[in-house]
């Protein structure tokens, strides 16, 4: 089986729009959840999100090819550019170069725009580019078509987890040698009126800090009351430690495990005891090679949702038995909010800095326990110390969940 490591990142978020300041924004604690101006929000519940203001597509993406792009393409293909740059990846024509990028929603904003068109004009008002745009394999495409990436090219689609699917897919390609190395990650532009209106008769979303939008995500505080949508993507770059060697490219960290599994329970409700993400977590750590004890931090799916955190509670403890009270966990949702299919890659990217840097990003807005929450989910504040592993969890609508183990290369 092949190591399979990562050479290059690249993200944008309601924090940042590059993994630099994204991740000196994470140690800050900052926050990136504001008030919504991507359209009206008078009569919705729900007022606020994390949502990237004056995006510049084309600081990295050719002004007529991003024209051709829906909102959660234009994310996709500028943070796959930042990775492709770091990696300093050299792409020749005849290459076997994966793509496996994670989605949740596609083009929704496109849907809305041109339903709408033909509600009130007919059929021929409509765009011709309506299909194109709005359906959710395309930004993994414009990658493709961008790059010239002629290897397997996926789009996976299992809501929350993703991205971390996606990740985990490409993982598993290099690692039993159908590709030597992939562009992978995940991306989302989730705030749309029908999304939002959506979650929100969910009962999914944080409806009662309108006014105070910077402490809306609080996970595992006794006080939560859901989820805050967010945007953005974060494309990492991974390929053999053999072919990283060979190009000799930056390696910045190493994938170690991946685990998936469903819970089989409900649609939208997490099996509350936690079986379905405990077995996705110890499929991950048994591929790992890793002993419990091994792993230093968690990265917490954590969505500040009354059965979500709870459950994940639940299924760490399941895991890590006496351990679990020792490890390290945060939910880094506090700051960035929730961006759904490209959650578990900008997490993803949050594990590679940390162990890096060695560095625990905190859980801001935690400020009262919950008897049901009783782990040490580091409050408010980041721990300096040396990490070797972490494990990132992302745990989706109909029972999805991923995990991914993270480790500091050494050779």
């Amino acid at each position: 089986m092949n190591k399979v490591v990562i050479t290059g990142m690249g993200c944008i978020s309601p924090l940042a729009d590059n993994v630099e300041d994204f991740y000196k924004a994470i140690r800050a604690g900052k926050c990136g959840i504001s008030d919504i101006t991507l359209f009206d929000v008078t009569d919705y519940p729900v007022k606020i999100a994390g949502e990237i203001k004056d995006f510049e597509v084309t600081k990295r993406v050719d002004k007529k090819r991003a024209r051709s792009m829906a909102r959660f393409s234009q994310f996709a293909t500028y943070a796959a550019q930042e990775a492709i740059e770091m990696a300093n990846l050299q792409v020749e024509d005849d290459n076997n170069i994966g793509v496996y990028i994670g989605n949740g929603i596609g083009g929704f904003e496109i849907a809305e725009e041109n339903f709408a068109k033909l509600l009130e004009r007919g059929p021929r008002a409509i765009s011709p580019l309506t299909i194109p745009l709005l359906i959710g394999n395309e930004a993994a495409g414009n990658i493709a078509l961008i790059h010239n990436l002629k290897g397997p090219c996926h789009t996976i689609q299992t809501a929350c987890a993703s991205a971390t699917d996606a990740i985990g897919t490409a993982f598993l390609a290099i690692r039993s040698g159908l590709i030597d190395v992939a562009i992978t990650g995940g991306c989302e532009a989730a705030i749309t009126k029908l999304s939002l209106a959506g979650f929100s008769r969910l009962h999914a979303l944080s409806a009662s800090h309108n006014d105070e939008p910077q402490k809306a995500s609080c996970p595992f505080d006794k006080n939560r009351d859901g989820f805050t949508m967010g945007e953005g993507a974060g494309i990492l770059v991974i390929e053999s430690e053999e072919s990283a060697k060979k190009r000799n490219a930056k390696i910045l960290g190493e994938i170690l495990g991946y685990g998936a599994s469903c819970d089989a329970f409900h649609i939208t409700a997490p099996n509350p005891e936690g079986i379905g993400a405990a077995k996705a977590m110890q499929r991950a750590i048994e591929m790992s090679g890793l002993k419990l004890e091994d792993i230093d931090y968690i990265n917490a799916h954590g969505t500040s949702t009354l059965a979500n955190d709870v459950m994940e509670t639940n299924a760490i403890k399941k895991v890590f038995k006496e351990y679990a009270k020792d490890i390290k966990i945060s939910s880094t949702k506090s700051m960035t909010s929730h961006l759904v299919g490209a959650a578990g890659a900008i997490e993803a990217i949050v594990c590679v800095k940390s162990i890096e840097e060695g560095y625990y990003p905190a859980t801001i807005n935690y400020n009262t326990p919950d008897e049901e929450c009783d782990l040490n989910y580091i409050p408010n504040v980041g721990i300096e110390a040396n990490m070797d592993y972490a494990l990132s969890e992302s745990l989706g609508f109909g029972g999805h969940n991923g995990v991914l183990i993270f480790g500091k290369y050494k050779g």
